[in-house]
């Protein structure tokens, strides 16, 4: 797998590199939490500050859960709810924990609001239209004459110039820019069908 095609969001892998990380802190892998920790962090320090309504306090909610994640992961349950889902609901309940405990933050927003944290990834429609997109192109690739495909994948996954394709192959730079040029055809005349 190329670098490019490692750093395109895929939803489903994010699913299951969350769920075995998940399934990992419950065994008590400290690397895992970590990786839990960098995927999750920034979406539930919102749900925190949003109910919240206090940085500080926010922070120490969020600790909070992490740390109660690691005393309590071997209880996400990947058929009742995605990680992220768990993940917010868990959040959520100990920031209200907070809040409800507080008292020196009265001026603090409803609690209902916390229901309105806004979700940045992508909805169920962009995704399948993005999986549907990326098996069009890699059935079109496929297509393409052994030269020009692993040319252009070599020059739009990999990074590669022509000038280093060219070298890589022994091939005229000419040539290499001749193939990828038809391949590039070849594939647009795939993608408008």
């Amino acid at each position: 797998m190329s670098a490019r095609e490692a750093s395109t969001p895929n939803a489903s892998s994010e699913v299951d590199t969350l769920r075995t990380a998940l399934k990992a802190v419950a065994a008590g892998d400290q690397a895992a939490l970590q990786i839990v920790y960098d995927r999750t962090s920034a979406k539930l320090f919102g749900i925190c500050l949003r109910i919240l309504g206090d940085r500080m306090e926010a922070e120490d909610a969020l600790q909070e859960v992490y740390v109660n994640l690691w005393r309590r992961a071997d209880s996400y349950d990947p058929a009742r709810s995605s990680p992220i889902s768990w993940l917010a609901i868990f959040a959520r309940n100990r920031a209200i924990d907070r809040l409800r405990s507080s008292t020196r933050l009265r001026g603090a927003g409803d609690i209902v609001e916390a229901a309105g944290v806004p979700d940045g990834s992508p909805g169920a429609f962009e995704l399948v239209a993005a999986e549907q997109d990326r098996q069009r192109l890699a059935g079109c690739i496929d297509l393409l004459e052994e030269r020009p495909r692993s040319a252009i994948r070599s020059a739009f996954f990999d990074g590669f110039t022509y000038a280093e394709l060219a070298a890589r192959s022994g091939t005229p730079l000419g040539t290499m820019k001749s193939w990828v040029r038809r391949g590039l055809a070849q594939l647009k005349s795939c993608l408008e069908k």
